[in-house]
Order: C-alpha cells, then sequence, then structure tokens
C-alpha cells in the first residue's frame, strides 16, 4: 500500500526554483538589452543575479542534497592516490605509441583493401 504524502516544504521548493528561473532569465536579457552599458556593470549584473540564484536553489531540498553530494564527492577526490609525473609521462608515451601503430596497421588495411576492390570491379583510382 503507497500513501502519497506532500512534503509541505515541496510547494515553496517550486515557488524558489521559478525565482531562481526568473533571475537567470533575468540576467540573460538584462546582459542583452543593457548592451550599451559598460561591460564592467553588466558582468557585476550577471554575477550578483546567479549568486543570489545559487543562494535560493541551495535552500531547497535539491540543492541541499547536492550540496551535500559535493562535500561527499570533495572528500573522495582527497582519498584518490594520483599518479607520479613520472608515470603519467610512460603512460602517455604508451598511448601515442599504441595509437601510432594502430593507424600504420589500419593504413595499411585500407591501402590493401582499396587495391583488392579496384582489381575486383576493374577499377583504378
Amino acid at each position: 500500500m503507497s500513501t502519497n504524502v506532500e512534503n509541505p516544504s515541496s510547494s515553496m521548493d517550486t515557488v524558489k526554483w521559478l525565482l531562481v528561473a526568473i533571475l537567470l532569465t533575468g540576467a540573460v536579457v538584462g546582459n542583452y538589452m543593457y548592451a550599451d552599458m559598460s561591460v564592467l556593470i553588466r558582468a557585476i549584473g550577471v554575477v550578483v543575479a546567479v549568486g543570489a540564484g545559487l543562494g535560493i536553489a541551495a535552500t531547497t531540498e535539491k540543492g541541499r542534497t547536492f550540496i551535500a553530494f559535493a562535500k561527499e564527492s570533495r572528500i573522495e577526490v582527497r582519498k584518490v592516490v594520483w599518479p607520479t609525473r613520472q608515470e603519467t609521462t610512460h603512460t602517455t608515451f604508451i598511448v601515442m605509441a599504441a595509437t601510432v601503430v594502430m593507424a600504420l596497421i589500419l593504413w595499411g588495411l585500407d591501402g590493401i583493401l582499396f587495391r583488392a576492390v579496384g582489381f575486383l570491379t576493374g577499377l583504378t583510382f
């Protein structure tokens, strides 16, 4: 049996997301409409509008979930053992060599197939 209980903050979250959409739309439209103003003033206006939108979005349930996810992701990134410069350089050279070898194999195969099709069809290209 499923009970569908309406979360009381969900209607407020909808209003907040609508406000975020209005702010971001206003930033884009305002930047376009006031093209004759200073770029610095327009950039500051866009940054303020985007910052306000992010601030409002962070107060929603999805925003809080995203912030928690971002914090957990940052903790996990700190646990990663990153390769040394020497390991990265060696791996890069191995990938480049494998790419060149594959390119030569495909080039040779293409040449062989090109000549075989030309021989079978009697057409010379």
